[in-house]
């Protein structure tokens, strides 16, 4: 491929291309310290492995899932190490080990690395494609990854992210309404008993409950598949949980700061907004109610928005929801496929700003660049389990070797290359 312009500069001659080909240089010493720090993580984590083949399989399986395999499944992993592929699909898929007390192990070395009370408790789904219909929770459902339906799994993920980096917390398979009801599904698949059909929303307040008060934090945040939820907003607030969280822009709202339209000289009537769609109300505000905003330091540059707040109500069917804040952003550059205008409702237990509003949702794309990173480098995806058990440890496995990567950026100060 010919890499020259017109003028006869070689595109690698560029001052953002020499940039990137200098952080991509990796170092023997680098690379050799890499080793040495991934020995030093494992031996925190090897005890929660009780059997000295688990601890043996375990170190054997996050290795794989941080090299450069083009497919992180057991057998390329086996091979590589040089073992049989049995053994290792055994303690993935069905292993007697507690991944719960290894991701407890690991919460608490997050907080203790980036605890931050400022910082946010990310709610995040994600599908994974898959062919047939053996793998546990497998339906035809909404596949973001696609943009479409599709047959595929869905999980349930609880993120961190402070100003230091961003880490994952824990993870949960939904299991659609018709798999929980199937006995001999459930059966081939192992689900235990006390799994039942809930819809995702409600694992995720579940999981704010179980480690929302050992992990430091201001907020929680989430995609509108949680924002959309007026439940899902009440419980937050019952919590006493300040949240910045995405909506459609066909959420109806009333603004509670505007005027109503003038009465009539003998009409004492209180006269108050109309409900709205979120979009046309945002539509209609003039440039004065708009302010530019920087929001990080992007791979790209800087990410700046336009943005707006103002108090409403919601009004879902006949039901008129509490006083909320509407926050609308428009990207100064939005990224290919990005929206153009976001939506989001937010409460919070304090008096805010404008800026810590569009502060706390910017901790959403921290999380959108942690799992590419997971599925990219740590193997999330990479899995041909079909249990429930077997999909928990992969996930719980990947996460681990995932925090070791999120660890590694900590210290260096800057994004690593692969």
């Amino acid at each position: 491929m010919d890499t020259t312009e017109a003028t006869g500069t070689s595109l690698l001659e560029q001052p953002e291309a020499a940039a990137l080909l200098g952080d991509a240089v990796v170092t023997a010493g680098q690379v050799k310290g890499c080793r040495q720090r991934l020995v030093k993580f494992m031996q925190r984590y090897l005890p929660w492995f009780y059997r000295k083949e688990q601890r043996q399989h375990a170190t054997i399986v996050i290795e794989g899932l941080l090299s450069g395999l083009e497919r992180k499944t057991a057998e390329p992993i086996a091979r590589e190490h040089g073992v049989p592929r049995k053994p290792i699909q055994t303690f993935v898929g069905a292993g007697k080990w507690d991944d719960q007390a290894v991701l407890g192990k690991l919460r608490r070395d997050v907080v203790a690395a980036m605890g931050d009370v400022a910082g946010a408790l990310v709610l995040d789904g994600s599908a994974f494609p898959k062919k047939g219909s053996h793998s546990c929770g497998v339906a035809r459902q909404w596949c973001g990854r696609l943009g479409k339906k599709e047959n595929c799994q869905v999980g349930l993920f609880l993120a961190y992210a402070t100003d230091r980096g961003q880490a994952p917390l824990d993870r949960r398979l939904y299991l659609p309404k018709d798999w929980a009801a199937d006995k001999a599904r459930r059966a081939k698949c192992h689900v235990p008993r006390s799994v039942r059909f809930q819809e995702s929303w409600r694992m995720g307040l579940q999981m704010i409950d179980a480690h929302g008060r050992q992990v430091p934090h201001r907020w929680v945040v989430g995609d509108d598949e949680f924002g959309r939820v007026q439940v899902l907003r009440t419980g937050l607030r019952e919590r006493n949980e300040s949240y910045v969280l995405d909506v459609p822009c066909s959420t109806v709202v009333r603004e509670l700061t505007a005027p109503g339209p003038t009465a009539g000289p003998n009409d004492n009537r209180r006269r108050v907004q109309p409900f709205v769609r979120a979009e046309a109300w945002a539509a209609a505000q003039p440039p004065d109610r708009w302010r530019d905003m920087f929001v990080k330091a992007g791979q790209k540059g800087p990410i700046r928005v336009r943005a707006t707040m103002t108090a409403v109500r919601t009004m879902l069917g006949t039901r008129i929801g509490p006083e909320e804040w509407l926050l609308v952003l428009r990207p100064l550059h939005p990224q290919p496929g990005a929206p153009a205008v976001s939506y989001h409702l937010a409460w919070s237990t304090a008096p805010v700003t404008l800026e810590q509003l569009v502060a706390a949702h910017g901790r959403r794309q921290q999380i959108e660049q942690l799992f590419e990173q997971a599925k990219g480098e740590a193997g999330l995806d990479h899995y041909e389990v079909r249990s429930y058990v077997g999909w928990h440890h992969h996930m719980t496995l990947s996460l681990l070797a995932l925090w070791f990567l999120c660890l590694e950026r900590l210290g260096q100060g800057k994004k690593l290359p692969r």
